[in-house]
């Protein structure tokens, strides 16, 4: 009698588009890119805008909503495995610098000197007669710099991103469970910035955005936007090779996270436990240069001035804070679990500006009409005073 067959489906998918595609190259050129299209004229003033001010430019299309998208189709492991790896390679291909990720939006590759970590060789001088001294063993330095990749192993997290097909064949050849890949930021052609901004536990970073690019009078070009399954988005932006713009979270405001050198986006197409990272519709072919005065807010430490002992007359600021009424916006507009956070930023933009003794009472009123007890308001009001 013949044996039974056991047919067993597999699961697949459509591969995700990884970055936007390039139009076809003009015979007359190289292998580069075509120039960029134009950017998208944007939908019009989101939420969180004065109304009353002389409108302008209409805001980036990367912070409007973006509609929902289908559940995403499940995949096998050695389906996601190769879906993470061919955009991988197509982002390589443009020049992003990558590395493998884990479906929890790690390094998929663990370092070589977990176990010896902090640990290097260190010249002593031993005798036969030394009795702490284990023949055929090194000894080690108790403390050591970290390793970037001299040692020649992967393994290095974002150290290891390359653009180098066979590099990175071999590096998720190394990680077959890798579902993802990260896009190294600060790195060269592009130094990529990455904004991220939050909708989650009642954060609101697009809205934060928009006010702060209101407050500093800037305008948020079109550039790549890539969406994640939490609701988020990431604003990709190209900036300059030095000086370098360092990671940071919540710094420049609640629910916005920014990532530079050393630090690393997770590309379109991956795949991670909570869903998977997609392009926004019409999203541009190549992320847009950031405006310099983003970039200065990046760089908080070249607009502090020196400290001297007989200090020059006060001279105008190097960058406007954030008006009195758009504080005020921004705290009344609060959600919960956000009250207290944006409250004290707020409260510090405030003082920061010399508007502190000024405002102190308004903003507590303005927390008040959010929920927030005013005891806990004033506190928070007087530990920013204090910072």
């Amino acid at each position: 009698m013949a044996t039974p067959h056991r047919h067993t489906a597999r699961l697949t998918a459509p591969p995700a588009q990884a970055l936007p595609p390039e139009a076809p190259a003009a015979p007359a050129h190289g292998t580069g890119p075509d120039p960029d299209p134009g950017p998208t004229p944007g939908p019009g003033p989101g939420p969180g805008l004065d109304s009353g001010r002389t409108p302008g430019p209409a805001p980036c299309p990367a912070l409007q909503p973006a509609p929902e998208a289908p559940p995403t189709p499940l995949l096998a492991p050695a389906d996601a495995h190769h879906t993470a790896l061919t955009h991988a390679l197509l982002a390589a291909e443009r020049g992003y610098p990558v590395i493998p990720l884990t479906r929890t939006k790690l390094p998929a590759l663990r370092s070589p000197h977990h176990d010896d970590a902090h640990r290097v060789p260190v010249p002593v001088r031993h005798t036969p007669n030394d009795a702490h001294h284990t023949p055929g063993r090194t000894p080690y330095s108790p403390t050591a710099p970290p390793c970037h990749g001299a040692c020649g192993r992967l393994g290095h997290g974002v150290h290891d991103a390359a653009t180098d097909p066979f590099a990175i064949r071999r590096m998720f050849a190394a990680a077959p469970w890798a579902t993802g890949y990260g896009i190294a930021c600060g790195r060269a052609p592009h130094h990529l910035v990455g904004i991220d901004l939050d909708t989650r536990n009642g954060a609101d970073g697009p809205t934060a955005l928009r006010l702060i690019a209101e407050a500093h009078g800037f305008a948020l070009p079109p550039t790549v936007t890539v969406l994640t399954p939490s609701g988020g988005r990431h604003l990709w932006f190209t900036g300059p090779p030095a000086p370098p713009v360092h990671n940071s979270a919540g710094r420049l405001a609640p629910g916005i996270d920014v990532r530079g050198t050393g630090g690393y986006l997770v590309g379109p197409g991956s795949l991670t436990v909570h869903g998977r990272y997609t392009l926004a519709p019409d999203t541009p072919r190549h992320p847009a240069p950031a405006p310099p005065a983003l970039l200065a807010l990046l760089h908080p430490s070249l607009t502090t001035p020196p400290h001297t002992e007989h200090p020059e007359p006060p001279s105008p600021p190097h960058r406007a804070q954030p008006p009195a009424a758009a504080l005020l916006r921004f705290v009344r507009a609060s959600p919960r679990g956000q009250r207290n956070t944006r409250l004290f930023w707020a409260a510090c933009r405030a003082y920061e500006s010399g508007l502190g003794p000024e405002l102190a009472e308004r903003l507590v009123a303005a927390a008040r009409h959010t929920g927030l007890p005013e005891a806990e308001a004033r506190a928070t009001v007087t530990s920013a005073a204090r910072r």
